[in-house]
């Protein structure tokens, strides 16, 4: 869940072979020879192309990929990431603001923001968007975890001193970081620190690229709600530790298994949602 400043999603993205733009406006298939759609970018056979969107962005914020109060990325980013066109994801920014989910701010600085509360009606709509795809989700969850084991486990055999240097340095700040956003971004920034010590690009991308097909908001995790969000953070705190301590000491396979067994937190909180736990 890395030193400098924060890690941009789409930046650390960068060079995966899947995330990509449609060649036309609004086309929202891949074009023949490309990779399938991801587990929550598949469209529902029964939704519009605008409906499915909605419901995507809708999931994103009850499940905690994006946080009261965050900027979502912007159309063109959102677009690439949904392999949509821009109209659609503006089309779709509309409904959530009709829905009082997110607001719209002019001038600069602005863009789409989470708006501070969410609704019963967002909840199922999250929960319908997930129990509709619930067997790719578990599949892709699984692919993660095992990725990440792969990952920490190269960090472990490949990491320098200033890897570890650094790696120290985000556990740092993920402990020191207020509950919420901001530890949702030291996450992130500790898990990127992660791939980086592996020193394998291949790895690297496939990993992001793969998380993608979760989250639009890849490499960051969900963050799932307010409730249960703080033990959550804590419970993720003392995994991180022993996760950068068997890295720092080489301890390749403990460190996989580690790793493993840690993402399983993102599935977790996927499941309280499809549960109905996480209802306001």
């Amino acid at each position: 869940m890395t030193e400098g400043t924060p890690v941009d999603a789409a930046e650390a993205r960068a060079g995966s072979p899947v995330t990509a733009a449609t060649s036309s406006p609004d086309t929202a298939a891949a074009s023949p020879g490309t990779d399938s759609p991801g587990a929550l970018e598949a469209p529902l056979e029964s939704s519009s192309r605008v409906d499915d969107i909605s419901d995507r962005l809708v999931t994103a914020i009850a499940t905690g990929e994006y946080l009261p109060g965050q900027r979502l990325p912007p159309e063109r980013e959102l677009a690439a990431s949904l392999r949509v066109g821009r109209m659609t994801v503006r089309a779709a920014l509309a409904r959530l603001v009709d829905q009082g989910l997110i607001e719209t701010q002019r001038g600069r600085g602005g863009g789409s923001f989470v708006q501070e509360r969410s609704t019963d009606r967002a909840a199922a709509v999250a929960q319908r968007t997930l129990a509709a795809r619930w067997s790719d989700l578990r599949d892709t969850s699984d692919a993660i975890g095992r990725l990440h084991g792969t990952v920490a486990e190269a960090a472990a055999e490949n990491r320098t001193d200033d890897d570890v240097a650094v790696l120290r340095d985000r556990l740092e700040g993920y402990r020191s970081a207020a509950s919420g956003l901001a530890s949702q971004k030291a996450d992130e920034r500790l898990h990127v620190a992660i791939a980086d010590a592996a020193h394998s690009a291949t790895l690297r991308a496939v990993l992001f690229e793969l998380e993608s097909r979760v989250s639009i908001a890849a490499p960051a995790h969900l963050w799932g709600g307010p409730d249960g969000m703080r033990e959550m953070e804590l419970r993720a705190l003392a995994e991180h530790e022993q996760i950068v301590e068997a890295i720092c000491a080489g301890e390749a396979a403990h460190a996989a298994a580690l790793a493993r067994r840690h993402v399983g937190i993102d599935l977790e909180l996927l499941e309280r949602v499809v549960r109905g736990a996480d209802r306001p």
